[in-house]
């Protein structure tokens, strides 16, 4: 198998929060952003020069990134940046359907007036995002988008096995939202989850969420969307 190459990090500079989460940010960006692609052999000596960081910190990093299925070990005993199976990505984007339809459910059932009135800035933003066609500044948006759901929703555990599940499938998501036209899907579908969080309509909301996912698969997976589809599904969760 022909050995991928990896692109060049940036130094980390110490701050407040713990260094090896923020190595393991850098290295989610990294994955996410297609810098750090599928296959890629991480060389530890590397990364320590490129991060700036200790062996010891970025080995603290690695084993919680190989922990969560992001990495694995290669044939001659490194870790590689792990290639998720087309049936891997199905089932987590079919998970991810399932947790973030919790997710707005709760999120109308307790966040407060503030929480709301962030969620509605983050919304702006993230489709200001989409509507940039940066990738780079999506990935941001959108995890503040679910942060904030999830922080109003006082379900910090949907968020940790967002943030898990949705890095099992970087590699596939990364290449689905540079499309212009899953930007423009997107900007609709996140506008269809804030109206129906605005109604506290908490059927409409569980659909909305559940459409972005679905759409979101059926891009990164190359299965066109259909409206007959949508229509399905908004049968299906409206019934569950």
């Amino acid at each position: 198998m022909t050995a991928k190459t990896i692109g060049k990090l940036s130094p980390l500079h110490q701050q407040p929060a713990p260094l090896r989460n923020k190595i393991i940010t850098a290295l989610r960006s990294a994955i996410e952003t297609g810098l750090l692609q599928p296959g890629a052999r991480l060389v530890e000596r590397d990364l320590c020069e490129q991060l700036a960081v200790s062996r010891t910190s970025l080995r603290e990093a690695l084993r919680e990134l190989q922990a969560v299925g992001v990495l694995t070990h290669t044939e001659n005993r490194g870790l590689a940046v792990v290639a998720p199976t087309s049936e891997d990505a199905e089932n987590a984007y079919r998970l991810r359907a399932v947790v973030e339809a919790l997710a707005v459910e709760q999120f109308i059932e307790l966040a407060d007036a503030a929480e709301r009135n962030q969620l509605a800035a983050n919304g702006s933003a993230l489709k200001k995002a989409y509507q940039s066609g940066s990738v780079e500044r999506m990935l941001v948006c959108k995890r503040r988008f679910y942060d904030c759901i999830c922080s109003g929703a006082k379900n910090s555990l949907a968020l940790d096995i967002i943030n898990r599940l949705v890095l099992r499938t970087s590699s596939l998501r990364s290449r689905s939202l540079a499309r212009k036209e899953r930007q423009q899907q997107s900007v609709k579908e996140i506008d269809a989850i804030l109206n129906a969080i605005r109604r506290k309509d908490v059927n409409a909301a569980k659909v909305a969420a559940t459409t972005h996912v679905e759409n979101a698969a059926r891009s990164a997976l190359g299965t066109p969307v259909t409206s007959g589809d949508r229509g399905k599904a908004r049968k299906r969760t409206t019934a569950a």
